[in-house]
């Protein structure tokens, strides 16, 4: 039977024509069988086998965010009521950026902001409009009185008109408590949407009736985007948009974190800023300004504490 076995390997052999070669152990015995040990069978010729390459990884590159020109965009949004409202978009020199929302009181328009929106911006851009009062006499229209501004700072700023509002000659033809409350919600919302915008960094300035609405579009804006308006600033505030101020610095207050809130009156006008220093909120805070006058009449140079810096301490506590 082994003979046989033997035969059959070596005729298996000699029929690859001398291609392979094949190598064979003896027969070894264990207990009493045989184990046979397999035929291994080589190739002359040696088969390369080539790995298929890794496929290359390419990181996406990330697209880097385009700086808008520095000019002023007009803006068109509507109030929830549909009434049509136009301001003026200044982008910052970064993109993202944080973006300060400007709010005017009632003997003016947006023009109230011209010299300070390009302040705020940081750019090095004159302001492009004319100015429809003496900026001797009116001091927010020059701007060589202002503080300096860091040059590592850079703000997008956004100015609009309440409705049925005119500029300084004339300002605003009636009291409208209502609508300019729905002004002041929708100028939140159309402001986070703006293109180079943080949507969670922004800001809300106002005087007067700005400064109520300032409060009322900022807590409006979180009710919609919790987070998106970080603090607030108020120049002479005192309920005039329907809403209680006070009681709107108290559910700013009662967020996670509390949002920021500043109050600037004269001796005067401080009551509402004193009553809302009761109201709870750990991240409000009061600032009586001797000397100072009403709203806007409060930016001028000459005042201790002044401000126009205040501005920028808010700004910079705000917007880390």
């Amino acid at each position: 039977m082994l003979t046989k076995l033997l035969f059959v390997c070596l005729s298996m052999c000699l029929g690859l024509y001398g291609m392979t070669a094949c190598v064979t152990k003896p027969v070894q015995a264990v207990g009493n069988s045989r184990q046979i040990t397999p035929i291994l069978m080589i190739l002359s010729t040696a088969i390369t086998i080539t790995p298929s390459p890794e496929p290359t990884q390419t990181a996406t590159p990330i697209p880097i965010a385009q700086v808008l020109p520095p000019d002023p965009l007009p803006v068109i949004f509507t109030a929830e009521d549909g009434t049509d409202l136009h301001g003026y978009y200044y982008p910052a020199a970064i993109n993202p950026a944080p973006l300060v929302v400007m709010m005017h009181w009632a003997g003016d328009d947006m023009s109230a902001w011209y010299e300070v929106a390009v302040w705020l911006q940081n750019r090095e851009m004159k302001n492009p409009f004319i100015n429809p009062g003496d900026p001797q006499q009116f001091r927010w229209w020059d701007p060589t009185w202002f503080p300096k501004v860091p040059a590592d700072k850079t703000y997008g700023v956004f100015i609009f008109t309440f409705r049925g509002c005119n500029s300084f000659n004339t300002g605003c033809v009636k009291f409208d408590s209502t609508g300019w409350l729905k002004d002041a919600q929708a100028a939140t919302l159309a402001a986070r949407g703006l293109e180079g915008v943080d949507a969670n960094k922004i800001v809300t300035i106002g005087s007067s009736i700005g400064a109520d609405g300032a409060a009322d579009g900022c807590l409006h804006l979180n009710n919609q985007h919790p987070g998106a308006c970080q603090g607030v600033l108020s120049l002479s505030p005192d309920s005039y948009l329907t809403l209680e101020y006070e009681k709107v610095i108290t559910e700013l207050g009662k967020a996670d974190p509390p949002i920021t809130a500043w109050c600037l009156a004269a001796p005067f006008q401080f009551d509402p800023c004193k009553r809302a220093e009761k109201t709870g909120n750990t991240a409000y805070a009061s600032y009586e300004i001797p000397n100072g006058q009403h709203g806007t009449s409060m930016l001028r140079p000459g005042l201790t504490p002044l401000p126009m810096q205040l501005i920028l301490d808010f700004l910079d506590e705000t917007l880390e």
